[in-house]
């Protein structure tokens, strides 16, 4: 997280940043935007450490629509069922222009909290990109054991997304959208 704050952030924008799944419980990214005109919001499920907004459903956000500059998620998405949905909450809520930088496991031992569901390859962050109709901007992935021992099991795919500017037509479609997905989320009880 801190090469891509480093390679993609400049330090005199004004940015509001959501983190989701922000609960600290072995790190958190807030140091990392340490700047007096970024606003840092951490978003989870449960109350606690580094944790300013808790939802009560991972598939709805709080937040109006192009509300966030960025938006940080990082070793969270494998541990919601149906990650699709939140990524769509995540991409109605960032602005036209604005970036996603996300984490997920490639590889390592199931580890619920309360579930562990998913591993990521570049090819599903490539989907995530056509499927919310963002750019791609990167995607790597750690295919070889990191060298640290305690750490040689995991792996993560990094991506860096961005949503592109949107004409009245592209804004239209995609609000209807997110409206059938949030329609599909009630139905189901989610």
């Amino acid at each position: 997280m801190q090469d891509l704050v480093t390679r993609h952030l400049d330090s005199q924008q004004a940015l509001q940043i959501l983190d989701i799944g922000s609960y600290d419980v072995n790190g958190s990214y807030k140091p990392l935007f340490p700047h007096a005109n970024w606003r840092y919001t951490g978003v989870d499920l449960s109350a606690g450490p580094n944790v300013d907004v808790v939802l009560s459903s991972p598939y709805r956000f709080p937040f109006p629509d192009g509300h966030a500059d960025l938006i940080v998620s990082g070793q969270a998405f494998e541990h919601i069922e149906f990650f699709w949905l939140t990524w769509m909450e995540m991409v109605r809520v960032l602005k036209p222009g604005g970036r996603i930088f996300l984490l997920a496991p490639s590889r390592g031992p199931e580890h619920c909290f309360p579930v562990d569901c998913w591993r990521f390859y570049p090819g599903g962050y490539t989907a995530l990109a056509k499927y919310a109709q963002l750019e791609l901007v990167e995607v790597t992935t750690d295919w070889e054991p990191h060298p640290d021992p305690d750490s040689a099991q995991w792996g993560d795919s990094v991506g860096v997304f961005r949503k592109p500017p949107q004409d009245f037509k592209t804004a239209l479609k995609q609000r209807l959208r997110y409206y059938l997905h949030q329609k599909l989320i009630s139905a189901t009880g989610l």
